[in-house]
């Protein structure tokens, strides 16, 4: 298999998030499309994190986090793939945490990892965690942005 992608049922890159995966219209999670996972995955790690949040509240703000998706998954609507985990979002729980720009429209970014191993790490682990743990086994990486206005 070739390029990883990322793709969404929901929106195209670059585009407009529909309201009802927005923290406070419904918080519904995404349809993720995953293609041309490399052979030598193991697992894949996604986090979605708002890079225009550092203006507004002076960091970028993370809103999903999750890993150990098997790599012929595809994330649903509103689920996660069985036996994957979620990690602690900003917003100080675990799980989907919708954009919810405070100011002006903001892109939100979803970064997908296709990595060499399972990751050793509890549910409700950081970003930061999870990027720390990552760390050496990345093996390919492809985003989707969506911009999302209050």
């Amino acid at each position: 298999m070739g390029n990883l992608t990322l793709k969404s049922g929901a929106f195209e890159h670059g585009e407009i998030i529909p309201r009802k995966y927005g923290y406070k219209n419904g918080n519904h999670s995404p349809p993720l499309g995953i293609a041309g996972v490399p052979s030598d995955a193991k697992s894949l790690a996604l986090i979605m994190d708002d890079p225009d949040a550092m203006g507004a509240v002076g960091k970028v703000w993370t809103h999903w986090v999750l890993w150990n998706i098997d790599p012929a998954s595809a994330i649903n609507e509103d689920s996660v793939p069985s036996g994957c985990l979620e990690g602690k979002t900003d917003f100080e729980e675990t799980g989907y945490g919708g954009p919810a720009p405070p100011d002006k429209e903001h892109t939100y970014v979803f970064k997908l990892y296709a990595l060499d191993c399972k990751l050793d790490a509890k549910k409700g682990s950081t970003k930061q965690e999870i990027e720390a743990a990552m760390s050496g086994h990345i093996v390919a990486e492809a985003r989707l942005e969506g911009r999302y206005s209050p």
